[in-house]
């Protein structure tokens, strides 16, 4: 008889300790959620954090020529950062990192740009952000011809942290079909070439006229290619970023 009042007894605490988990888990705001992710694993007293995302940074007293990593400032962008791998048209690994650095006026415009692409149900997706001169100089070797590539003695937007390469993808992170890869030169790719289906159109006018919007300006032979002013101070930076 004691020893079934002693298991009854243990076994409402247990009960008792699981709601009181259940109970502090659920009262915890959706956004704090959303950051640490709490999960109770059964038949535990001990919550695990799954996930925890970092901490983002505020561009508040950053002056607009200063170079940021954008993912410090957003966690709402997609990467595949070209030329940190062999898959372009260098065929060569030529960034130390595959990290999307700009600088913050651009930073600022590229969040609000992204912004309203969410809305749409789409996101930014970069291929290349900043770019250092040695890197301008290897592609004037590869194409020198200046519809396509800067040449490097005059350097490129992308020199100074004020240009960008992207596409979009929807939230699942499938991209969406702008008629060709990054980095295809040909005709195919201009924005002027309008003997295309219309729903590659229809993509890579709410590509540009959103980006426009907020300021940039694109390329006519790169349906990719957006650039924005880095600001009055910026000269060709010799800028380098370390892995973490």
């Amino acid at each position: 008889m004691k020893i079934h009042v002693f298991i009854l007894v243990m076994l409402c605490i247990v009960s008792c300790k699981q709601k009181t988990i259940e109970t502090t888990v659920d009262s915890v705001p959706r956004e704090t959620k959303d950051v640490i992710d709490t999960v109770v694993q059964a038949g535990t007293s001990k919550p695990r954090i799954k996930q925890k995302k970092e901490i983002l940074k505020s561009f508040e007293s950053l002056a607009d020529t200063t170079f940021v990593r954008l993912a410090d400032f957003s966690h709402d962008f997609a990467y595949d950062m070209r030329y940190a791998t062999e898959n372009n048209f260098l065929k060569a690994k030529v960034y130390d990192c595959a990290e999307c650095y700009t600088r913050v006026r651009t930073a600022k415009a590229l969040v609000k740009a992204n912004t309203e692409f969410l809305e749409k149900g789409v996101k930014i997706k970069f291929f290349d952000c900043y770019r250092p001169n040695s890197v301008q100089y290897k592609m004037w070797e590869i194409v020198p011809n200046p519809q396509y590539v800067a040449n490097p003695v005059k350097g490129s937007i992308h020199n100074k942290g004020g240009a960008v390469d992207i596409t979009l993808v929807d939230l699942d992170g499938k991209e969406l079909d702008m008629g060709t890869d990054f980095d295809f030169f040909g005709k195919r790719a201009y924005h002027d070439n309008l003997d295309l289906p219309q729903e590659i159109l229809d993509n890579r006018k709410l590509l540009k006229e959103t980006m426009e919007k907020y300021g940039f300006w694109s390329i006519r032979t790169e349906w990719w290619h957006y650039n924005l002013s880095a600001g009055s101070n910026a000269k060709i930076a010799n800028f380098k970023w370390e892995c973490e």
